[in-house]
This record gives structure tokens, sequence and C-alpha cells, in this order.
């Protein structure tokens, strides 16, 4: 998809001088006639050209609406080809209609005049949207690195990450408040309009340009394999569709790819000897996730194991590591590697709640026989089990 440059130039200037607080009155006239004509391609190289510059991604979320509606006008009227029916990209926009259902309930319930009774009957309807956190799931660990992979110009994508991070904390803000005694209707109101125009926006930016960029430069075979994949997560608000066959498709191709290795391949270490199937059926049996990243920062490999603590899809592999993690969190996941990779750390320790588990993620450099450092190795655990253990058990004893 051919994008023209001479118009990406201006158009950046036009951002970098909303960005820098010129006149926007100006600045429109002055660039009137390109902004009228912008695509959505088109804008993924304007925000990755102001990426390239220096700009962060929470610099530019302070203007992006502004640029946004900027831009509807050529936006809107730009023509693409829609998807196939129950199609990964159909799924997802199935999923936005049933969000803005969702969202035009619980409009019905803020004409309700009592605020001590409109609580009551917002907070089970604000808490289920926690659901639609599946969605942006979907987006971050398959969607984007399928774009990553195909054009420099999808770094811009942080920028939409980093729209999922402030809607998921403008979601806890006004549970918080639901469920707080103390809410004042005044600041509840204000935090719930923060969330309507997040959430709303993150649909219209999804609509008028990421998917129709996307369908431009992905291909059929690339647009089934995430569907497959997508799979492994919830489908918010719409029927999951069937994956009986995808099932049976994923087991065909891992079984024939272990039949390949069955015969003539084994491990052999002073420890003991391994085929291939037994190294699977080990890493997976652990109850950690494990994810592995070498030394160019490349994600090599993740386990699969019965329960995952944090979504993986095979898309990532071969993904930078830094755009496997949120924008505000990337440069912690650089000091990490960086003590590693000059050998000042070995290890990094953190602990979070997630809806009430506690879990432990840990970072271990690896290292080759001469020191030489070779990657990092992500490992995260459920540990609230373990943290409540008390005295011994010394009997088998399981629960029926």
């Amino acid at each position: 998809m051919k994008t023209d440059q001479n118009r990406i130039h201006n158009l950046t200037e036009y951002v970098q001088g909303i960005m820098n607080n010129e006149n926007g009155k100006e600045l429109y006239l002055k660039y009137k006639v390109d902004l009228e004509q912008v695509t959505p391609q088109e804008v993924f190289e304007i925000f990755h050209s102001l990426l390239q510059k220096g700009s962060k991604p929470t610099e530019i979320l302070v203007i992006l609406d502004k640029v946004i509606n900027v831009f509807y006008k050529s936006l809107i009227g730009y023509s693409w080809k829609r998807p196939e029916k129950n199609s990964f990209v159909d799924y997802l926009l199935q999923e936005n209609r049933a969000l803005i259902s969702k969202l035009d309930t619980i409009k019905e319930i803020i004409k309700e005049k009592d605020f001590q009774v409109r609580k009551k009957e917002l907070l089970p309807k604000i808490r289920e949207l926690q659901h639609f956190n599946q969605h942006y799931l979907k987006k971050e660990n398959i969607l984007f690195p399928y774009l990553e992979k195909k054009m420099k110009k999808f770094d811009g994508l942080a920028i939409m990450w980093a729209l999922h991070d402030e809607t998921r904390t403008r979601l806890k803000k006004v549970i918080e408040s639901l469920e707080n005694e103390d809410c004042i209707e005044e600041e509840f109101n204000i935090e719930l309009g923060n969330l309507f125009f997040a959430m709303h926006g993150l649909i219209k930016k999804e609509e008028l340009i990421l998917y129709p960029a996307a369908s431009e430069i992905i291909d059929q075979n690339e647009w089934i394999e995430m569907q497959k994949q997508s799979l492994e997560y919830e489908f918010p608000f719409i029927k999951k569709p069937e994956q009986e066959m995808e099932e049976k498709d994923i087991a065909a191709g891992i079984n024939e790819f272990i039949a390949d290795f069955k015969e003539g391949y084994q491990f052999k270490t002073e420890t003991g000897i391994l085929g291939f199937e037994q190294i699977l059926m080990i890493f997976n049996a652990l109850p950690v996730d494990m994810t592995f990243v070498d030394e160019n920062n490349k994600v090599k490999f993740f386990t699969r194991p019965k329960d995952r603590i944090f979504p993986r899809s095979p898309a990532i592999i071969g993904r930078d590591v830094d755009k496997c993690h949120p924008p505000q969190s990337v440069h912690v996941v650089h000091e990490i590697i960086e003590a590693f990779r000059n050998g000042k750390k070995d290890n990094a320790t953190f602990w979070i709640n997630i809806k009430g588990k506690m879990i432990l993620i840990q970072y271990f450099a690896l290292r080759d026989s001469m020191g030489v450092y070779k990657g990092v190795l992500e490992v995260s655990q459920d540990i609230t089990e373990i943290r409540a253990l008390e005295g011994e058990k010394r009997l088998l004893h399981w629960e029926k």
C-alpha cells in the first residue's frame, strides 16, 4: 500500500505543532489539503516518525484524540476491505458492538436519580467490563506482533497499548469509587465519563485506523493463524466460536513435529538422557510460566502449562521483548536486561496481586560455560497456596 511521503512529512509537522501548543486554527489552514486526505497507513507513519524523533507514547496520548478528530473526515470516508464473517477481525468487531451495548445499558442506569441506588445497580455492570480486557490482550499478543513483523512503522502500536493501559486504569478507578462508601457523586461522574470516553475512543481508533491498515498488509493465511491463536482467549460478551477442529489441527501439528524428533534426537548430559517429547512434557508439567528471551532481546520460546498466568501466543516468537510489555514498564525491562548483560546482577524478583492471587515473577540471567550472557528466563508462579502453608503434611491425602 503506497503512502504519500510528502503528506506524511507535512502531517508530522502538523502533529508536532499541536504537541508544541501552536495555534491549532493556523496549523489546520496550513495543512488543510493533507489533513483531508490522510489514510490509516499514513497515520501509523506519522506517529512512528514522532516516536523516532524521541516523543514518548504518553506524550502523544495527550494530543491524540484532538489529532484523530481532525483526521476523522478523511478516515471515516476511507474505503477498505471488510473482514470475512467469523474471521479474527470480525470477532473483534463483534466484541466492540457487544461492548457498546453494555455501555448503553450502563447509560440507562445512570438516569436513576438516587445516587445510592444507582451505585448498587452500577457496580456489577461496571465489574463486568473487566472481561473486555481479553479483547485488548488479543490485540497486544496476536495482532500487534504480526503487524510489527511486517513494517517498522507499526512500532506506533505502543501508543495503542498505552491507551489500553489507560483504559484499564480508568476502569479500576470507577470500580474503586463504587466500592467506596464515601464516594462523592460529582467525582464519580467524572471518573465514569473518562472511562466511557476511553472505551469509545479505542473502538473508534481500532475501526478507523488499526483494522483498515491491517487489512492491507496481512494475508489470508496469517488471519487464519491469528484466529486459531485467539481461541486460547475469551471472547468478551459474545459466544466463543467452536474450537474442536482447531484443537485437532493444533494437536496434529504438534504430534507431527514431535514424530520428526522421536527417532535419533536425544538430549544427553551427565545427569541423564531425555527425548524431545519428554522435554516438552516436563516443561509443560511445571506449575510455572516460563519465557526465554535470547541475547538479542528476541522472544524465542515459552512453555504452555495447564493454567497460564499471563497470556502468550505463538505470534510473539521473534518479537523484541520491549514490545511485549506496556510502554510505561519498558524501562524496567531494559534495566534488568542491561544489569544481566554487564554482569552486575543474575536475577530480579517481583511479586504482585492479581484478582486475589499472589504472583511471583522472577528473571534469571542465562550464561554459557564461559560466563557470556545468552539471554534471560522469565518465570511466573502463583504462590497463593504456598504462602498459606502451615505445619507439615507427611501423609498422602487427595481431595475428592
